[in-house]
């Protein structure tokens, strides 16, 4: 997949979840409740050592098992990690700040780059720099739903993916889409403590599920 075909696929399940744990089987349950319950698109979160190791195994595993699944990488915070990501077949790459040197490797390599921005500037550069769909990070700290409206007003083309304290409630949901979210990242949100402690990979599901019902009836 090229990066606009990412970046469609985003725009049509609407949430990207998150999530990082050092033990494989565990982060294999959390993609494969989340994939059953709609979200067909997965960030794996860059942290912990050898978590690059991890991921490799984790696109193998995908492509044999669900072979529509989008897998791509979040908390990259360099060009370096970033072309070994795209190597290992990261379909797009998240960052919680802007880089220039990132979107060097990913538009070079036609991947999708999304960059973490707080301020009107930093989005506009990252746009100048090639960003299809840019990172409002982190979301309620730096203006929240009423930041993204009033920046939509003058520059209603921009594609703003808010993340960080989203919640798969309809009420949280209703607040970011309502403002003019592209989309929503979403991780301890949806993918609680308690569910892993728990291991409650049905509850994930069903959660995975209602967010995506919540969100398409709210573009509806």
């Amino acid at each position: 997949m090229r990066r606009l075909d990412v970046a469609l696929k985003i725009r049509e399940i609407g949430v990207i979840p998150l999530y990082y744990h050092p033990d494989i089987s565990v982060c294999k349950e959390v993609i494969s409740s989340c994939y059953r319950g709609g979200m067909k698109i997965f960030e794996f979160t860059n942290r912990g050592d050898f978590a690059h190791e991890l991921f490799a195994e984790l696109v193998k595993w995908g492509n044999e098992t669900m072979p529509d699944l989008v897998l791509g990488v979040g908390t990259v915070l360099d060009a370096g990690t970033c072309s070994i990501y795209i190597q290992l077949g990261a379909k797009f790459i998240v960052s919680p700040l802007l880089n220039e040197d990132m979107a060097k490797v990913c538009n070079r390599r036609k991947v999708l780059w999304v960059p973490g921005c707080a301020t009107a500037s930093e989005i506009n550069r990252a746009e100048e720099l090639g960003a299809e769909v840019v990172k409002l990070f982190p979301g309620p700290t730096v203006g929240g739903a009423k930041f993204l409206k009033a920046y939509l007003g003058p520059c209603p083309w921009s594609n703003i993916m808010p993340s960080g304290g989203v919640s798969p409630t309809e009420e949280n949901l209703a607040e970011w889409f309502g403002a003019g979210a592209f989309c929503v990242g979403m991780g301890s949100q949806l993918i609680s403590k308690e569910i892993i402690a728990n291991r409650d990979y049905n509850r994930l599901e069903k959660l995975a599920r209602e967010s995506v019902e919540i969100i398409r009836k709210l573009r509806s």
